[in-house]
Parts: structure tokens; sequence; C-alpha cells
């Protein structure tokens, strides 16, 4: 894989890796606030904090576990690993991880793990 195109997806990946970070730090702020500023006054008013707290709380837990892979995806480039496939161990497409830059299987090995995972 070009030295060029690992470079450019680190430096992706950098990037959402801060802006994960950024947005995480905002939904705590947001999260606190409506904590110290809201005390339900009426269900209406319980059903609204409620449906906001999960919903900020949806929003994290998404947000960290793309970090996760965000992580993993950088991990494997400092071990020189990345963009390969971790069953076949081919080249995953430059498409594909322009795509999903934290993807850890090719096309095809991903669809046959898939096609297992149905009933």
């Amino acid at each position: 894989m070009k030295k060029k195109f690992i470079e450019e997806m680190k430096e992706y990946l950098l990037n959402e890796r801060d802006e994960i970070l950024a947005s995480l730090q905002r939904n705590d702020e947001e999260y606190a606030e409506t904590l110290a500023n809201s005390i339900p006054k009426d269900f209406a008013d319980l059903a609204s904090y409620s449906t906001d707290r999960d919903m900020l709380e949806f929003i994290g837990e998404n947000n960290v576990k793309k970090l996760q892979k965000i992580d993993s995806a950088l991990e494997r480039i400092r071990e020189g690993k990345y963009g390969k496939c971790i069953t076949c161990k081919e080249q995953i497409p430059e498409d594909r991880l322009k795509a999903l830059p934290y993807a850890l299987k090719c096309i095809q090995c991903q669809t046959k793990s898939e096609k297992k995972m149905r009933p």
C-alpha cells in the first residue's frame, strides 16, 4: 500500500478522532446542563427529559464505538498492518478504506462473515 495513502488516512483518522472527542465533551456538558437546569414538573417534562437523556447517551455510545475503531486503525498503522484484511491477509482496496477507514476485512471476507451471522 502506498505510503502517501496511509499518511492521508492517518491524518483523516486523527481528525475524526479529535472531532469525536470534542463531540463527547460537548455531550457531557449538555448532559450536565440538562441535569442541573431541569427538574421535571409533570409527566410531559419527565418524558422529554428522559428522551433527551437517552438520545445523548445513544450518541455518546455510538461515538465511543467509532472512537475505538479509529484507535484500532491508528494502531494498525503504527504496526504496519493497516489495509490488510484480518481474515485473508490480502490488501483491502483503497476505495473501501476511503469509504470505511477503519475496515478490518476486505469486502469478500466481510460478506462471508455477515452471511455466517444471519439466521
